[in-house]
């Protein structure tokens, strides 16, 4: 515990600066830039264009009527589907159908916006990965059930475990995991929730091609891996949107309990602990500072080399942009980011961020926290739904040790 304590009081001193230094640099000139824009009050959705209406202009077709911000009712399905070619740092050339469908269960005054999100992806590295996740309130936000259901067939490079290992340092390694996540979670009070689930990772076909063997080296080789257990969350939420939150803070604390008994390769425990704070800098609606704190502590036995916490593979793998999915992996993560957003059009068609990102990793098999690796970029935002408030998000990001790439993500990537 005393490592952990020592890394965590490090790497957040450290963390905060570099990102509030990054963010003073490099936001001073947007704001300037954006000052008469933010001066005008928030315009209404009905008021906005999202891609749907550039469209229906361009092809002079009538665009079905939708209700105004006003009238938002059960009932209605806001759609944001997107077919795109691009480019990532872990899929290289990606075919990918972004997809959003959001919906009210019940009346939106007193319920939250359900969202789900099915993004199917092939890239030219013989990739497929098809990710379904969601989150749907019931009535009055009484219960809030958690989905995350997913099918990998993944040729990729893994970096071996801790913060030192080069860019340059990597094996190849192929597999197919499949991921099986339920959690009901019931209101205690306002905003305040508390429930369990079940989770299971299965990783299996896992073959390695290097010289190093990284993995062949953590696991002795073993083809497959499973990690089955009960989950016990708390979580604190006041985002009435999580496409895109404004003025909002999200807590959230997990622990996960895998045992043999249940299918799991070995007993191992987890507890995972969240923040997310949103501020908007004035009425205007796209002029917010966000921040996010994401970390992870294993304990209890042996933890599965897939399983363990690695870049970029948070609930919603967008963590860790400016490096590759499991860039850095270790029996431990700590992790902050920072992000200023704002509009670029005056109707909310296109926007944009900047943002900066700190993580850490112990080293392998010292347990030590003594590097903090950085990432950093801007982003380009398509407003694809403006009933949902569903953006595209592009984002070019800068790693330490040369890394760079796109990111790309439907909704905000935190």
């Amino acid at each position: 515990m005393c490592r952990i304590k020592e890394g965590l009081t490090e790497f957040y001193v450290r963390s905060i600066a570099l990102i509030i230094a990054f963010h003073l640099a490099g936001s001073i000139s947007a704001i300037a830039q954006l000052s008469d824009s933010v001066k005008r009050q928030d315009s209404n959705r009905y008021r906005q264009e999202d891609a749907m209406d550039i469209i229906t202009k361009v092809i002079k077709i009538k665009n079905k009527e939708v209700p105004d911000s006003e009238n938002l009712r059960a009932g209605i399905v806001y759609k944001s589907i997107f077919p795109a070619i691009g480019y990532s740092l872990s899929n290289g050339v990606t075919f990918i159908l972004a997809s959003n469908f959001s919906f009210y269960t019940d009346n939106p005054k007193t319920t939250n916006l359900s969202v789900i999100t099915l993004n199917p992806l092939y890239s030219l590295k013989q990739q497929t990965i098809i990710p379904l996740l969601s989150s749907i309130w019931l009535k009055d936000n009484k219960i809030n059930l958690l989905g995350d259901y997913r099918f990998y067939q993944y040729p990729s490079l893994t970096y071996g475990l801790g913060g030192k290992r080069l860019l340059s340092q990597s094996d190849s390694v192929d597999y197919s995991y499949f991921k099986v996540s339920q959690e009901a979670l019931y209101s205690i009070t306002h905003n305040f929730y508390g429930g369990v689930g079940y989770n299971w990772d299965y990783h299996y076909n896992i073959k390695e091609s290097a010289d190093s063997r990284q993995y062949e080296r953590y696991t002795n080789a073993v083809s497959s891996t499973s990690s089955s257990g009960l989950v016990a969350r708390l979580k604190y939420d006041s985002r009435t949107n999580i496409n895109n939150p404004k003025d909002a803070f999200y807590a959230n604390i997990v622990y996960r309990n895998n045992q043999t008994f249940l299918g799991s390769s070995t007993n191992w425990q987890e507890v995972a602990v969240e923040f997310r704070k949103y501020i908007s800098l004035t009425k205007h609606r796209n002029n917010v500072i966000a921040f996010w704190s994401w970390n992870e502590f294993t304990y209890g036995g042996k933890v599965p080399y897939f399983d363990l916490p690695s870049t970029g593979w948070d609930d919603y793998s967008n963590s860790g942009r400016g490096f590759i999915q499991g860039r850095f992996r270790g029996t431990d993560i700590i992790y902050l980011e920072g992000e200023y957003r704002f509009d670029i059009l005056n109707n909310g068609l296109l926007g944009g961020v900047v943002f900066c990102n700190g993580e850490s990793v112990p080293n392998y098999p010292s347990g030590n926290f003594t590097a903090i690796h950085v990432g950093k970029g801007i982003g380009l935002r398509i407003k694809m739904n403006k009933y949902s408030d569903t953006n595209l998000c592009i984002d070019y990001g800068f790693g330490d040790g040369g890394s760079r790439g796109f990111f790309f993500n439907v909704g905000e990537v935190f």
